[in-house]
Parts: structure tokens; sequence; C-alpha cells
């Protein structure tokens, strides 16, 4: 399964009836599960931990080493999940200031993003095309990122939301919120995302009480969390969630 002009270390350790495609470079200390597919040009460096039946295509740099000054060289790695795809030319990048970054299973990381060190991405995660991801960025399970969205290091996104393409996210976004652009904000939920993934018309129906008190009623976030815990008190446990995401913010939430 592996071309003959293809130049895998001796050490690495492939899966069963993983393919390497023409001129694809895999270094050492790389471990690749079973069935992946390493498309022709792809490199994979050292410290890389590549899932089963992933596809990594022709120009993904994977375990580069972090663009951070700080960093020392000291040994850190990249994990991703089973079933991941990363696409054309995107560069994910190994640890710095912790051991690993990591991606999940069952995502689509699109052309030409950037995952930088420490990241840790969820899974069912899609990230379109040239999204760019600063250092310690935290994307929650089932996110989608509109192409061209940049997020800027340290800023969390809370799981099953939705950016819109070409957002500058410089503070964190709630779980189950639809953001918008010019200006970002909260826009509402991410309905349609959570009735195809199977959320009750119950759940839906929480989130939308607590975002319309919470996010949209005038009060500061601390009043509102407040006036929904006064009016709900048998509170749903995905609005916990998310009131818990909100007070555990070291930059602000988007509004």
């Amino acid at each position: 399964m592996l071309h003959p002009t293809a130049i895998v270390a001796a050490d690495a350790q492939l899966g069963e009836e993983v393919t390497v495609g023409p001129y694809a470079i895999i270094e050492s200390d790389v471990v690749i599960g079973d069935g992946t597919v390493i498309y022709p040009h792809a490199i994979v460096l050292s410290g890389s931990r590549i899932g089963r039946q992933c596809k990594i295509f022709p120009g993904a740099v994977i375990g580069a080493e972090p663009q951070d000054l700080r960093y020392t060289g000291s040994p850190t790695i990249i994990e991703i999940g089973d079933r991941t795809t990363i696409r054309e030319f995107a560069t994910l990048n190994r640890g710095s200031h912790s051991h690993a970054t990591q991606i999940g299973s069952d995502c689509l990381i699109m052309a030409y993003v950037h995952v930088a060190h420490d990241c840790r991405v969820g899974n069912h995660v899609v990230i379109a095309n040239a999204v760019q991801l600063g250092g310690h960025v935290q994307i929650g399970d089932w996110v989608v990122l509109g192409g061209v969205a940049k997020v800027h290091q340290f800023c969390r996104i809370g799981k099953h939301a939705m950016v819109a393409a070409d957002a500058m996210i410089t503070k964190d976004v709630p779980p189950y919120a639809l953001i918008g652009r010019d200006p970002v904000k909260v826009e509402g939920i991410n309905r349609i995302g959570l009735q195809r993934r199977g959320f009750s018309p119950s759940e839906i129906e929480a989130l939308e009480a607590f975002y319309s008190i919470a996010f949209f009623s005038g009060l500061n976030m601390s009043d509102g969390i407040a006036e929904y815990r006064r009016r709900f008190p048998s509170m749903d446990e995905i609005v916990a969630e998310v009131i818990e995401f909100v007070e555990q913010s070291e930059r602000g939430v988007y509004r």
C-alpha cells in the first residue's frame, strides 16, 4: 500500500491497510491507524498520531513545530481521531505549552485551514476553507465554522454553535448559538442544526427561552441569568450547560 516514491521512516507505525501515495513523506515517531489514506505530497511529521480511516489530502502538513516564539523544542504531539478528513494544504501544528494539539473524530478540516498549537477541537466539527485558529483555541463537538473565519488565541466556541463565514472571533461563543457578522453577534440559537441532530422540541424551547432573557432582553448577562433562574427555577439541564460556560468565560461571551 506504499507507493515506491513515498518516503516513510523505518520506525513509523502504520496500521493495516494504510495507503501512502506518491511523494508523500512520513517521518519517524508517527503512528497512523488502520485504513487511513495519506494522499500524494502530504507530509506527516514527527509527533503525529492519526486515527483509523482518516484521509490526509495532498499538500496537507500534519505535526509541524508550533509557530510560537516561546516554544523550546520539547517533544510534543498532535492527536487526530478516527474518520477525520484533512483537506488540501491544511496545516496542523503540534502542542507547545501543553503536550498535545487535539482534533477529534469524524471532523472535516477543509483546504488551507490552520490549527495552531495547543488547540482542542471536538468531534463532528466542520471547519470550512481557510479558517485560521490561533493557539489554545477550544472548539466543542458539532461546531461549524464558516469559510475564512478567524479565531483569536484562547477563545472558546461552545458545542453545536455555528459561526458565520469571515467572522473575526475575539471572545467566547456560547454553546448552541448562531453567530452572525458585521458586527459579530449572537443572532439566536442554531435551531436548524439542533433539529437535524435530534434535539427535542422541549430542549430547543428551553434554549430559546434562556437566550431570549439572557441575551436579548436588554439586561446585562448576570442579571439576565438571574432573571431566567427566577422565572424557571426547575432549570433544564441543557440551559445549565450554557450558564456554566458563560460563568467560566475569561474573555467574555458574544451577545
